[in-house]
């Protein structure tokens, strides 16, 4: 992980968070302002409003992506998301891409992107709201959410899945556009962390070496874990949950339906 924590009550609960995990922090340095913190709500259907306080997130330049150069070129995959400044998002997916890594970007929050940050992304995940924003076209229906999706594929990212909640995901690549289906859950309790989860899900498995096709299915069971439980962090399901239910896939799951 690359980043920054504040000189704050936060930081140390959110670097014991990484060590808990066994995430590498070698890249993750404090600085002296408050550590980014997310202010939570959610409603009785399990639906919520976010509203951030980016801190130190604000503060990750490209000279700290740049000083991370051994550590993204040792990776299989990297994550990118938009909590820090674009121009450093840019300067991680570059140097991904000279190294040869595979470049995932979930476009969050929402904010319009240049053809340069796109070029060097090999997988963009948005959901619905996030793929409005990046091409300024309804997502209202499936078929606007296909015409939106083909038109960041014109932008030069290689394959763009679009996360749809309760309808699913929308996968659309070189090889044409493919819908794939939900799990079911009993209960929806707090949706906050769906989206995390399935991008997480989804780049673990390509890390493990499952081919992007077939790495989605790992998404859609680690976004319908987490919606069963509260909190955001909490509600991120284990690998062995999470092979449980892939285990239990049906056809529209694992390989979806072409469209």
């Amino acid at each position: 992980m690359v980043g920054h924590v504040g000189n704050d009550v936060f930081a140390q609960r959110l670097l014991d968070g990484l060590d808990a995990d066994g995430i590498d922090r070698t890249n993750v340095t404090s600085v002296d302002t408050a550590s980014g913190v997310a202010l939570i709500v959610v409603d009785a259907a399990g639906q919520n409003s976010i509203v951030v306080a980016p801190g130190a997130n604000g503060r990750v330049t490209p000279a700290d992506i740049a000083a991370a150069e051994a550590t993204i070129a040792a990776a299989d995959v990297m994550l990118l998301q938009l909590e820090i400044p674009v121009e450093s998002v840019a300067a991680a997916a570059a140097l991904g891409r000279a190294h040869g890594v595979t470049v995932i970007l979930n476009p969050a929050p929402a904010q319009p992107l240049s053809a340069d940050l796109l070029a060097n992304v090999d997988l963009l995940i948005p959901n619905e709201s996030e793929t409005a924003t990046l091409t300024g076209r309804p997502t209202g229906t499936v078929e606007e959410i296909r015409t939106a999706a083909g038109t960041l594929r014109d932008q030069g990212v290689g394959t763009v899945i679009v996360t749809m909640g309760s309808r699913g995901a929308l996968r659309a690549d070189a090889t044409g556009l493919r819908h794939y289906h939900p799990f079911a859950v009993d209960s929806v309790v707090d949706t906050t962390a769906a989206g995390d989860a399935f991008v997480g899900g989804l780049a673990a498995a390509l890390a493990r070496g499952v081919p992007p096709a077939e790495a989605i299915v790992w998404g859609s069971a680690a976004g319908a874990l987490a919606v069963t439980k509260a909190g955001a962090q909490p509600s991120l399901p284990a690998r062995a949950a999470l092979a449980k239910l892939v285990a239990t896939a049906t056809p529209s799951q694992r390989e979806g339906e072409s469209l």
